[in-house]
């Protein structure tokens, strides 16, 4: 037979005190609350004593606050996510809070159902990878004051916090980068979705090619392909029907990733023969043969300054009413899959 879980009536009973003071002391408020250390000690002693764990549903209704903060991203498992969520559960755990972590794949309803979801369960905060269509949730979480931080993405409309990097001078780096090196029939493979950052990408490589004097070439992938095997033979396709392309320029690391795979399978020598650069580092480019040559997001950075931003905000509501968007630098690390044709051996 299950043990039936000791109420706050049947605790207060045992050590002879208040309902009320082994809750204040429960939520850490004894002090707060003038209750004597050694009381304060005596409480939290015969509750570890018991292994007492508090109902958290119970407590979110009480205090208003669940500890709970929800990290909601286009996909979890993507390496640069998954990343970031690392770092935000660390930063939380060491102040008492926990992260919840969901994937919206760029779903509009999705990502609606799933904010009306946490927001009925208390969360008290939220970090967001918004997709388009979502305004108006958004809005409604910053009316009832929930704390809201955009991630890697920002709402010009919404007057909310935003984490981003700079996309487009990212973009030009790389671009200027394999121009540098002697490419110029520099491909550009990017995600066919209307999203802020895709966009600044696709502007940043328009730039350095129109400032060069050379003709872009882009190949733009439905997202619901990007990780399907449609999306190899897309590139495949692409590869075929444009053979005067002497370098790619990929605009996320999962496109990379499936051209590396695609150019293995037509010919082991295309990865070599080619010039290939990518947004966004993955620890795997380092080991390819030649490493890749990516712009790397400052991952530690980022999920530092969004924790900084959530606790701020949660810590006090009334002090930050000030939003501001946050444009951090990523930074060219060039490896040897950028280097000039004539260095590389095939």
């Amino acid at each position: 037979m299950k043990k039936k879980r000791p109420s706050l009536k049947d605790i207060a009973e045992v050590l002879q005190v208040s309902t009320t003071t082994v809750s204040f002391v429960l939520n850490g408020k004894g002090e707060e609350k003038k209750i004597s250390k050694q009381l304060i000690a005596r409480v939290e002693n015969y509750l570890k004593e018991i292994n007492y764990k508090p109902n958290l549903v119970a407590r979110s209704l009480r205090t208003g606050s669940s500890r709970v903060i929800v990290f909601m991203v286009e996909d979890i498992s993507n390496y640069f996510f998954s990343k970031i969520g690392r770092i935000i559960e660390d930063i939380a755990y060491t102040n008492d809070y926990r992260v919840l972590f969901c994937s919206t794949e760029n779903d509009t309803k999705r990502a609606q159902d799933l904010i009306q979801l946490f927001q009925e369960r208390q969360v008290d905060g939220f970090i967001i990878v918004p997709p388009t269509g979502i305004e108006t949730e958004i809005q409604n979480l910053i009316e009832n004051d929930i704390p809201v931080v955009l991630f890697d993405r920002k709402i010009d409309t919404l007057d909310v916090d935003s984490v981003t990097l700079n996309n487009y001078e990212g973009a030009t780096q790389i671009t200027e980068h394999l121009i540098e090196e002697g490419y110029n029939n520099i491909a550009f493979i990017t995600i066919d979705l209307d999203l802020i950052q895709m966009d600044d990408r696709r502007k940043g490589y328009l730039f350095a090619m129109e400032e060069n004097n050379l003709k872009p070439n882009i190949l733009e992938i439905p997202y619901e392909m990007a990780n399907a095997d449609k999306c190899n033979v897309a590139i495949s396709q692409f590869l075929s029907d444009n053979p005067q392309i002497d370098s790619i320029f990929f605009a996320t690391n999962y496109l990379a990733q499936n051209g590396l795979k695609t150019m293995s399978r037509l010919d082991d020598k295309l990865i070599k023969a080619l010039g290939l650069a990518c947004f966004d580092d993955n620890i795997f480019f380092e080991m390819y043969s030649p490493s890749i040559t990516t712009f790397a997001q400052p991952i530690e950075q980022m999920g530092a300054q969004l924790m900084k931003i959530m606790l701020g905000h949660l810590e006090d509501k009334e002090k930050i009413k000030t939003k501001k968007a946050h444009i951090l630098e990523g930074k060219l690390i060039k490896r040897e899959s950028s280097l000039r044709r004539e260095t590389i051996k095939l």
